[in-house]
């Protein structure tokens, strides 16, 4: 039996949503309280242990329509990867989405989800503290110059230096399989990408 994909053109939003507007989410009131079995049912489905073994490895802020995740999916299948989108309609593509790839192709796509979240307010409700590195990817050069100045003049991250992304998988993906990047190579544009990591406690 045929899955029929989700078509963008019926989830079409603006490009950009206020995060300082208020809105409505559910979020936990720490990381130890989210439920992720509701978005991962396969990870979850065997042992109780599971559940806190198992855990997001991956985050895609303002994961658009789901480009990346889907990307990320075969190339990490044992690792946990979630996309937030503060976009109405756009975070309800993703997840209608991957529930159609899931359909189509069983046992795939299952370490994907989006949640509709507002990070800049409670990404420390859904993480614990050095949760992974953090890529920064952008065709506007002004937002790169302040993300780049704001972490490296951040006391808790450093800069990877780039010899060390020589043969990182992901760096190669960033501006060719999301929705922007694929519109930054349309048009001849650029993408702006740089990649941090969070510095070990000193105490």
């Amino acid at each position: 039996m045929s899955v029929s994909m989700p078509q963008k053109r019926y989830y079409r939003q603006r490009a950009h949503s206020n995060p300082m507007a208020d809105h409505t989410f559910e979020y936990p009131v720490c990381p130890e309280d989210m439920d992720w079995s509701q978005l991962y049912p396969e990870f979850f489905s065997d042992h109780q242990s599971t559940k806190k073994a198992a855990q997001v490895e991956f985050a895609d802020i303002g994961c658009g329509y789901g480009g990346l995740l889907v990307e990320l999916s075969p190339l990490f299948p044992n690792q946990l990867i979630l996309g937030l989108e503060i976009r109405v309609k756009v975070s309800d593509y993703v997840q209608d989405r991957i529930r159609s790839l899931r359909a189509a192709e069983t046992g795939s796509y299952q370490n994907i989800a989006c949640l509709r979240s507002n990070a800049m307010k409670y990404l420390p409700n859904f993480f614990s503290k050095g949760q992974g590195l953090v890529y920064t990817n952008t065709d506007v050069e002004e937002v790169h110059l302040w993300m780049v100045k704001h972490f490296s003049e951040h006391l808790l991250f450093t800069r990877v230096p780039d010899a060390e992304l020589v043969d990182d998988v992901i760096i190669s993906r960033l501006g060719t399989c999301t929705e922007e990047g694929k519109k930054v190579q349309r048009n001849g544009g650029k993408n702006y990408l740089a990649v941090f990591r969070r510095v070990e406690d000193q105490n």
